[in-house]
């Protein structure tokens, strides 16, 4: 497995980059499966008034899931460290959610959404001015998934929110965790023929 690490503004050591592949790779052990494609983002924040400017991004995209972690801490190492134990605790939980269901009986396509699905890993990025506009903007393909899987979804992404088409209705469906750690579910109103008359 290769592990792809970029720096963001910032040039990555070679140090650097033995590191991450150690500290990464060894998390990534705890499940080894193929295919399993690894980016990790480093990048310094330029505000001197945040505490934890160094951030370290990790990325995975395996059998149509994708699981993402970011950390910041003080130095590049540190935050290193946090999201490579972070990583290993989501791929832990993706492990025991979708591996062990098809163990108990589910075939993995029932699980799983196909890998055509899973959005690109490619953002693009719209700097704006700082005052409150839009910094960013992704574009997402929809994924067709039940309200299990976009659970599982929201938790391995470690969103606060997950958007999809619901598998049986074909509607957009928003997920998001609530303050309290439960989940909500905005459901797209269905128009019908009786709505209209």
């Amino acid at each position: 497995m290769k592990i792809k690490v970029t720096g963001r503004k910032m040039t990555v050591s070679d140090a650097l980059r033995s590191y991450v592949e150690e500290k990464i790779g060894s998390s990534l052990k705890v499940f080894n499966i193929t295919p399993m494609n690894v980016e990790v983002v480093l990048r310094m924040e330029k505000n001197p008034a945040n505490p934890k400017p160094a951030v370290a991004e990790v990325t995975l995209v395996t059998k149509g899931h994708i699981i993402r972690t970011e950390e910041a801490e003080e130095d590049m190492y540190a935050a290193i460290d946090v999201a490579a134990a972070k990583t290993e605790r989501q791929l832990r939980k993706y492990k025991t959610k979708v591996i062990d269901r098809r163990q108990a009986g589910k075939k993995l396509g029932e699980v799983l959404p196909s890998e055509e699905l899973v959005p690109p890993l490619d953002e693009h990025l719209a700097n704006l001015d700082d005052d409150g506009h839009i910094v960013r903007v992704k574009e997402i393909d929809l994924e067709a998934l039940s309200e299990e899987e976009a659970l599982l979804q929201i938790d391995l992404l470690g969103h606060d929110f997950f958007v999809y088409n619901d598998n049986n209705t074909g509607a957009v469906n928003v997920i998001y965790r609530r303050k309290d750690g439960s989940y909500g579910l905005l459901k797209q109103r269905l128009e019908t023929l009786e709505d209209e008359l």
